[in-house]
């Protein structure tokens, strides 16, 4: 696994070592970052941007985002068999004033709460047999942390069915080998 593009295009990232965890591919996070860039239906820029991931695991999806120009990441992950690899992993970059870590279980205790920013990309990649990612979508609805002209980037395995509340407008849906990409809005 790697950084697939700017200024830390090419630096390996550490992989977990157990199977507890799902890394983001290079496939799909290269395509992710294709769509980001290119859909005439999404108006975010990487570039200068407040990301938030959640269920980081080793961080891959928001290191990457730092190597294309955000200015800050959220990264929040709570399992002891990945933070240490996700801390090295940031550490590896020499970046401590781009990112902050929030050591917590998003599915049980998780205050949305306490997040102070907007965010311009939210990207929310669950484990594949977690089935209410409904509420987490609507927590950031209902909070209002998503920027203005800010996208949410689901990912998902490609069976499974997510019905998303109403508030949430699926703007582009992509699969790649077992998973397929939500970028949706607010209404």
């Amino acid at each position: 696994m790697r950084i697939i593009g700017g200024y830390f295009k090419g630096k390996k990232i550490l992989e977990p070592k157990d199977k507890e965890t799902r890394p983001l591919k290079d496939l799909t996070k290269e395509s992710i970052f294709n769509i980001l860039s290119h859909s005439n239906k999404l108006t975010v820029n990487i570039e200068n941007s407040k990301v938030l991931d959640l269920f980081s695991g080793v961080g891959s999806f928001g290191l990457e985002c730092l190597s294309r120009g955000a200015i800050h990441v959220t990264f929040v992950e709570n399992y002891d068999g990945v933070l240490p690899i996700l801390k090295k992993n940031l550490s590896n970059l020499k970046l401590d004033k781009k990112y902050e870590i929030i050591e917590q279980n998003l599915m049980t205790n998780f205050n949305f709460k306490m997040i102070k920013n907007k965010f311009d990309i939210i990207f929310l990649d669950p484990p594949y047999k977690e089935k209410d990612i409904n509420a987490m979508v609507d927590n950031i609805f209902n909070l209002k942390i998503l920027a203005k002209n800010g996208v949410i980037i689901i990912h998902r395995h490609k069976k499974e069915n997510d019905e998303f509340s109403q508030n949430f407008q699926i703007l582009e849906k992509k699969r790649y080998g077992i998973s397929k990409i939500f970028f949706g809005t607010f209404n």
